[in-house]
């Protein structure tokens, strides 16, 4: 029995939840995934999968192995992947995660011209607002948010987004453009609300020593920021985003940026990986990329700290 590939095979069927799906991903057949699971089960002596028809599920020798083989074969393509760099060579398969809202208006933009870079990478890019474990899904970077709450990941930073107000030509043309916030009318401005809610989230605007606060009232709330942004273009109102959502948009001229004299809230993005010694050239080349991509937007200082939990803070 080949141990290593046996332990791939494992591997996939945890992530893929189903033999068949893990047999489908890996192009073998439904019988080569099950024997090859069952001989290591044989070969270690203990159950590893819990299954029956319906489901299965790691047994808790599973579960502890797991998470052993996901390290050893990172490990293994960390050592790999030191011997192409040597000979400058990015490849094999890079697993992205990312929020589904920054993935589609930055990351999936610029990954053509990033594979075409390197024709022997392999990308696969997850959309999800929901932050995984990066070790136990085989993730080499994550993009989060503001904080990162893992002691074990090293976080650098990415971009500083800040709210705009906006709207498009033909709506300031119908109802006039507001020269400062207090001039917006609530019954005219869209809003974003969180997960848990349907209220939608106060717009905050400073200047000096004016501060504004605005509760949107009008006929659409999302809570999703590609369809508010939709709704923006189709004339329905005024709405306050991330910069990093409507760059291209405002840069059209499809949407017009109000009070840019004005400071408004932001937060901020970081790339994400396990902390390691070693970090894979192929993770290395898309942080680079994405940070020359972006090297025209606002980014957090370099020395920007990220929090942690338990108190500890990191360095980016």
């Amino acid at each position: 029995m080949d141990r290593l590939w046996a332990m791939q095979v494992f591997v996939r069927v945890v992530e893929c939840g189903s033999f068949s799906r893990a047999a489908e991903s890996l192009d073998i057949a439904n019988a080569t995934v099950t024997s090859s699971v069952r001989n290591l089960e044989n070969y270690l002596g203990v159950t590893l999968l819990s299954r029956n028809t319906r489901s299965l599920r790691l047994t808790d020798e599973g579960e502890g192995y797991f998470e052993q083989c996901v390290l050893l074969l990172r490990q293994i393509e960390e050592a790999e992947g030191a011997v192409r760099e040597k000979k400058g060579e990015i490849a094999g398969q890079l697993c992205i995660e990312s929020p589904a809202a920054f993935a589609r208006a930055l990351i999936s933009p610029a990954l053509p011209a990033f594979t075409a870079q390197h024709p022997g990478l392999s990308v696969a890019l997850r959309l999800t607002d929901q932050a995984s474990d990066l070790i136990a899904s085989g993730t080499d970077v994550a993009i989060r948010i503001d904080s990162v709450n893992d002691a074990d990941l090293v976080a650098r930073p990415l971009y500083q987004a800040h709210y705009v107000a906006c709207a498009t030509p033909a709506l300031l043309a119908r109802l006039g453009t507001p020269t400062e916030p207090a001039q917006l009318d609530p019954a005219q401005c869209l809003g974003l609300f969180g997960p848990g809610r349907y209220t939608p989230a106060d717009w905050s605007f400073q200047r000096g020593e004016q501060e504004h606060m605005l509760s949107p009232r009008g006929s659409l709330h999302f809570n999703g920021t590609d369809a508010l942004i939709q709704a923006a273009l189709a004339d329905q109102g005024f709405i306050y985003v991330l910069d990093v959502f409507v760059n291209a948009l405002l840069s059209s001229g499809q949407l017009v940026e109000l009070f840019p004299d004005w400071r408004t809230g932001g937060r901020s993005f970081y790339t994400v990986t396990p902390k390691a010694r070693f970090v894979a050239p192929r993770t290395r080349a898309f942080i680079d990329f994405m940070l020359a991509t972006l090297d025209a937007q606002r980014r957090p200082p370099a020395e920007a700290s990220v929090a942690l939990r338990q108190g500890r803070r990191s360095k980016a």
